[in-house]
C-alpha cells in the first residue's frame, strides 16, 4: 500500500553561527526574498519559517514594503510564523525567559494575523520536560522534537502528555538542492522513508524539506512530481504543512507515552559540552536573567508600566543571545564578542532602570525594599558616597553618586567624582513588597577564621594536610586534557589529570559579620586563588575563583569526593528541581566509540543554577552563578569552571567521530587571559536549596 508523506517546506535559520549576525542576515533576504516570490506565484503552496519571529523581525528591517505581502500570505495559511521570539537552547533558559520568549513571540506573530501555532523544538540540543508546562501556559497544545528521543520513540508519541511528533530522520534535508539525477534523489528519499516509516503506526509519514540557511530550488514542484514517478508504488509526496499532518494522525498519539527529559543520545548528538563552552556567557546570561526578572519585578511592586517597552527591549536582546549556538558557546569568536555586547548593554538597561527609579521614587538611601515575594533575612551589600557610622566598610571604589547620574537637572562635574563605600548591613525578616531601614551590624558573631580555616555554628572549611575539607567533604581543583571541541569535551585515555596542590592560605577579612579566606592552589599550568567567604549564622560557603589561564586544550573541574557512589542528582531545569539518574561506574575513557556517527554517553548533564545530591551523601548542595554543567564519576561530583578548547568542531574529536559543525579556529574558545567562576556550596534538602537560591539570587533592593 503506498504511503502518503506530508511534505513542508522550511529552512532552519540560526542568526548567527559559523558566521556573524550580519553576513547570515543579507543571506536571508537572498532565501526568504526567494521563498516570497515562489508563495506568491503558487509555486509552492505553503512555507513553515523556523517557529521563530526573530528571523522574519531581521528580514523586515531590511525589506519593509513587503510586510503587505507577508500579512497576506499568514491569513491564507501559506506562511507559517512563530510561536517563539527565537529558538533558544532549552536547558540553559529559566522558566521565566521561555515564557518570556512565546510571549513576546506570540503577540508579534498575532500582529501579522497567525494564530496557529506549533511548540516547534527541531534543533535544540535535547529537550527539557519542563517546556511542556509552559507551552500549555499559552494555549498550545503540539510540539515538534527531534534530538534527545530514544531509539524506540515513533513517529507521534504523547511527550509529558502532549501531542509530539519526533522528527526521525531530523529536520535536515537537502535532496532536492543535491546536484544529481532523479533516480539517486529518489533513492536517497526512499531510504529515509522507510526508516520514518519504521517508527510509525499510521499511513501517513512526515517529512521535512529544508537544511540550515537553504533556499528553495525553484523547479522543486517538478522534482517532487519526478520523484512520486518513481515512487509510486511505495510513497506518494504532497507538499502541505505540519498542521496537516497532526489532523491526519490524531488518534496515533496516544499509543506510546513518554515522561521526562529528552537527552538519550544513543540516536542524535545531543552535543552535552555545550555547557561547559565559554562559561563566560554562561556567567552573564545567569546575571542578565536574574537582573531583568528583579527589574520586572520591581516595576511591577510600584505599579510603574513606563519601562515595559524598554524591558521588551532588552529581553529580546537576552532571547537574541540564548540561541542554542549563541548561548552555546559553539559559533565564531566575533558572533560571541557580539553576545557579549548585548549583554552588556542588558546590564546597562536594567541597572539604569533601577538608578532611575530609586531616584524618581526618592528612595531613601538607608532603606531597602523586597521584591522577592518571600520575607528575607540575612547580610546585604550597600554603596555610599557617605562615611557611615557602625556599618561595617569592606572596600571602596571612585565614581559618581548615582542619584547625581539620574538627575536630570544636574550634571556630575569633575569634584563629583570621589569615594564610594561598599558596607554591609544585616536585616531580619523583611516582609515582601515592604521597605525596612538599614541597621547597622550586631556585633555579636559566630564567625570564627584561623589562617587554615573559616567556620560558623553552621559550616566549617578547613585546609588538612594541605587538602580542602567542607563540613568532612573533600574539595578540591583537577585539570584533564581536552581533546574535543566546542560541542562535546573529549579526554585523553592515558590521562590521569593534575591534582591541584594547597600551597598557602591567609586571612584577607576578618569582620564580625563577614570573613574570608585566600587559599592559593597550585596546579600543572598556574595558580589560582581560591577565595572563601562566609557570613555569621549562614547556611551556605562562597567559593569564588579569579585566575589567568595560560593553559589549552584543557578542562578544570571543582570537585566533591563524597561518601558514596553518586547515583541521584536533583539539579535545577527551568526554576524546579528534576531527578537525574546515573551510573557512577561509567568510565568514558573505555567506551570512546571507532565507528563513524558515534557520539559517545557520558555522565555529564546541563544546570541552570544549582544541584542537590541524595541524602546517601550527606544532602550537599551548589548553588552556583554561571557554572550550568556537572559530572558524576564514582563517588565524586565534578562542576567544570573551565573548558578550554580551539575549533567549533573538532573533525578529530574522539568522543565525537562525525563532525557536528564546520572546522573553524575559535581561539577565543581557549579562554585565555582572565577567568572568573564562583558557586555556593550548602547541606540540607530541598527546601535549603530554594533557601540558599533565594540569599544568593536575592531580590532586595538596596
Amino acid at each position: 500500500m503506498t504511503k502518503h508523506v506530508i511534505a513542508y517546506l522550511h529552512t532552519h535559520w540560526d542568526r548567527e553561527w559559523y558566521r556573524e549576525f550580519e553576513v547570515f542576515r543579507m543571506r536571508l533576504l537572498r532565501v526568504f526574498d526567494n521563498v516570497l516570490d515562489m508563495l506568491y506565484k503558487g509555486r509552492i503552496p505553503s512555507f513553515y519559517f523556523d517557529g521563530q519571529i526573530s528571523a522574519l523581525e531581521d528580514y523586515l528591517e531590511m525589506r519593509p514594503e513587503n510586510r503587505m505581502l507577508i500579512e497576506g500570505l499568514i491569513r491564507h495559511k501559506k506562511l507559517f510564523i512563530g510561536p517563539f521570539y527565537c529558538l533558544v537552547d532549552e536547558f540553559l533558559t529559566d522558566k521565566t525567559c521561555f515564557a518570556k520568549n512565546l510571549e513576546i513571540g506570540i503577540k508579534k506573530a498575532q500582529e501579522f494575523g497567525c494564530n496557529d501555532f506549533i511548540g516547534y523544538l527541531a534543533d535544540t540540543f535535547g529537550h527539557s520536560q519542563n517546556v511542556v508546562d509552559v507551552l500549555r501556559d499559552y494555549g498550545i497544545d503540539k510540539c515538534i522534537v527531534w534530538r534527545g528521543c530514544p531509539k524506540d520513540t515513533p513517529s507521534e508519541f504523547k511527550w509529558c502528555g502532549m501531542d509530539t511528533v519526533n522528527l526521525v530522520r531530523g529536520y535536515f534535508n537537502d535532496v532536492f538542492s543535491v546536484n544529481t539525477d532523479m533516480e539517486t534523489k529518489a533513492s536517497i528519499l526512499k531510504k529515509n522513508l522507510d526508516l520514518i516509516a519504521e517508527k510509525s503506526n499510521s499511513d501517513y509519514l512526515l517529512l521535512p524539506i529544508g537544511a540550515d540557511h537553504l533556499g528553495i530550488e525553484e523547479d522543486l514542484p517538478e522534482q517532487i512530481e519526478a520523484v512520486n514517478n518513481l515512487l509510486k508504488d511505495e510513497y506518494y509526496i504532497t507538499l502541505s504543512n505540519p498542521f496537516d499532518y497532526f489532523k491526519r494522525v490524531e488518534n496515533n498519539f496516544s499509543q506510546h507515552r513518554f515522561n521526562g527529559e529528552l537527552r538519550d543520545n544513543s540516536n542524535t548528538f545531543t552535543l552535552q559540552g555545550c555547557y561547559s563552552s565559554r562559561l563566560d556567557l554562561k556567567r552573564f546570561n545567569v546575571e542578565c536573567t536574574y537582573k531583568l526578572d528583579l527589574v520586572s519585578r520591581l516595576v511591577k511592586t510600584l505599579d510603574n508600566n513606563q519601562y515595559d517597552n524598554l524591558i521588551e527591549y532588552a529581553y529580546k536582546m537576552l532571547i537574541k543571545n540564548q540561541a542554542h549556538d549563541s548561548i552555546c558557546g559553539c559559533s565564531t569568536d566575533e558572533v560571541h564578542k557580539e553576545n557579549i555586547t548585548r549583554y552588556k548593554k542588558i546590564l546597562q538597561i536594567a541597572d539604569g532602570i533601577i538608578d532611575e527609579i530609586k531616584f524618581k521614587e526618592h528612595f531613601d538611601k538607608n532603606k531597602i525594599l523586597n521584591v522577592s515575594g518571600k520575607p528575607f533575612s540575612g547580610i546585604v551589600e550597600f554603596e555610599s558616597v557617605e562615611t557611615l557610622e557602625g556599618y561595617e566598610k569592606i572596600a571602596a571604589r571612585k565614581g559618581f553618586d548615582k542619584y547625581l547620574l539620574a538627575d536630570t537637572q544636574r550634571i556630575p562635574v569633575t569634584e563629583d567624582y570621589g569615594n564610594i563605600y561598599k558596607y554591609l548591613a544585616e536585616v531580619n525578616n523583611v516582609k515582601p513588597y515592604e521597605t525596612e531601614f538599614l541597621l547597622p551590624v550586631c556585633t555579636s558573631s559566630d564567625l570564627k577564621i584561623t589562617e587554615n580555616s573559616i567556620e560558623n555554628s553552621r559550616i566549617c572549611l578547613v585546609v588538612k594536610r594541605n587538602k580542602i575539607y567542607i563540613n568532612g567533604i573533600k574539595f578540591s581543583l583537577k585539570d584533564f586534557k581536552d581533546l574535543g571541541d566546542s560541542y562535546n569535551s573529549a579526554p585523553d585515555v592515558n590521562d590521569v589529570g593534575v591534582k591541584f596542590k594547597v600551597m598557602r592560605s591567609k586571612i584577607v577579612l576578618n569582620t564580625p559579620t563577614r570573613a574570608t579566606l585566600r587559599i592559593d592552589l597550585e596546579g600543572s599550568w598556574d595558580i589560582v586563588p581560591l577565595f572563601v567567604t562566609l557570613d555569621k549564622n549562614s547556611a551556605f560557603i562562597k567559593l569564588s575563583f579569579e585566575w589567568e589561564n595560560t593553559g589549552k586544550n584543557h578542562i578544570l573541574y571543582a570537585g566533591f569526593e563524597l561518601n558514596e557512589p553518586i547515583y541521584t542528582v536533583y539539579s535545577e531545569d527551568m526554576n524546579t528541581l528534576i531527578k537525574r539518574q546515573f551510573k557512577p561506574d561509567y568510565d568514558i575513557r573505555k567506551n570512546l566509540p571507532n565507528e563513524k556517527g558515534i557520539e559517545v554517553k557520558n555522565n555529564t548533564a546541563p544546570m541552570q543554577r544549582g544541584l542537590l545530591i541524595d541524602e546517601d551523601n550527606n544532602n550537599i548542595g551548589v548553588i552556583t552563578k554561571g557554572l550550568t554543567q556537572y559530572e558524576v564519576f564514582e563517588n565524586n561530583l565534578m562542576i567544570p569552571i573551565l573548558r578550554a578548547t580551539g575549533q567549533i568542531s573538532n573533525p578529530k574529536n574522539p568522543a565525537r567521530t562525525t563532525p557536528a559543525g564546520p572546522p573553524i579556529e575559535t581561539n577565543d574558545l581557549q579562554m585565555l587571559g582572565k577567568n572568573q567562576a564562583e558557586m555556593y556550596v550548602f547541606f540540607g534538602n530541598e527546601n535549603a536549596f530554594f533557601d540558599t537560591l533565594g540569599q544568593v539570587y536575592n531580590y532586595i533592593l538596596v
